[in-house]
């Protein structure tokens, strides 16, 4: 079986996919499917080997591993038994995401401007990134694997990210001016290195370093914890949607059109993902409620 395994990551690996865990796991799970003299994959070993995991998302991670690989080498021999979805039973919960408010997000641009060493690049390259994240929804890794080279007259060009997917994110104006002003200073910097957004010595900045620091900004702009926890900075990109869906110019009714475009501009592989943002405002969910209520009373919104 560990053959097969080599062929499946192959396959897989051609088209884009790192599958680092996923070679561990089925690594594991092919010596354990081998140990007990098995050249084919039966569903009460993939149980048996995936309930050695201590917590049932683990388990549900280990079981769906094995479930993809059964179905991938079931279409050239049905001898492989095909697991059913979802056996033990995992729903995927979310922590409820902290929805900034414009005024926390200006303050913790005007925070980071604030920065210690003012004549240093840090101040403003750490400025401009927050107001990049929230101006534009980007993830946190996409904003800091922009080169220089990225910036076109259409957008930003997102590529091979999370999903090995390459997009085009159009830039408001006063994003492409501040992008601009923010090059300007760092090409003081007389850095060779190609990447955007690079600390004072003209190195790439890395996410730990990003983290730590917009701790400290949130402490400084006054942010407190929500529901317990510190806001995250990838929760920019969270109220960048929310806010995105609040204003639709041509009314919630045609929130499929909406969300099919905001899923497209965020990079989502599957809508299902663009559609939790639905469950984040108490404003959005009135609205919806309100208009399942008329639809079940026969009422045209």
């Amino acid at each position: 079986m560990i053959a097969a395994v080599e062929t499946y990551l192959a396959v897989r690996r051609a088209v884009g996919f790192t599958l680092s865990n996923t070679e561990y796991l089925l690594r594991s799970f092919a010596e354990f499917a081998t140990d007990q003299k098995q050249t084919h994959i039966h569903t009460t070993t993939a149980i048996h080997w995936a309930s050695q995991a201590r917590s049932v998302a683990q388990r549900h991670v280990r079981y769906q591993t094995v479930r993809l690989f059964a179905q991938y080498l079931r279409a050239e021999d049905p001898r492989h038994e095909s697991p059913p979805i979802n056996y033990f039973g995992y729903r995927k919960t979310r922590r409820v995401p902290h929805i900034y408010s414009r005024d926390e997000i200006a303050d913790l641009v005007l925070a980071a401007t604030r920065l210690p060493s003012p004549a240093s690049l840090r101040p403003k390259t750490y400025a401009t990134l927050i107001s990049l994240l929230a101006a534009t929804g980007l993830r946190v890794s996409e904003a800091l694997h922009l080169l220089v080279s990225d910036i076109t007259p259409d957008g930003l060009l997102i590529r091979k990210t999370k999903f090995q997917k390459t997009r085009l994110v159009p830039l408001h104006d006063t994003a492409v001016t501040g992008l601009a002003r923010y090059l300007t200073h760092r090409q003081a910097t007389r850095s060779a290195d190609a990447h955007v957004f690079v600390s004072d010595d003209g190195q790439p900045l890395v996410y730990w370093k990003v983290h730590s620091m917009f701790r400290s900004l949130l402490k400084s702009a006054g942010i407190k914890p929500s529901h317990g926890r510190w806001p995250r900075i990838h929760e920019l990109r969270h109220t960048f949607a929310v806010r995105a869906l609040e204003s639709s110019p041509t009314g919630r009714q045609r929130i499929g059109q909406h969300m099919l475009a905001l899923a497209t501009y965020l990079g989502h592989v599957n809508i299902n993902t663009t559609y939790w943002y639905l469950e984040t405002t108490p404003e959005l969910l009135r609205d919806i409620a309100v208009v399942a209520e008329s639809f079940v009373q026969g009422v045209q919104p």
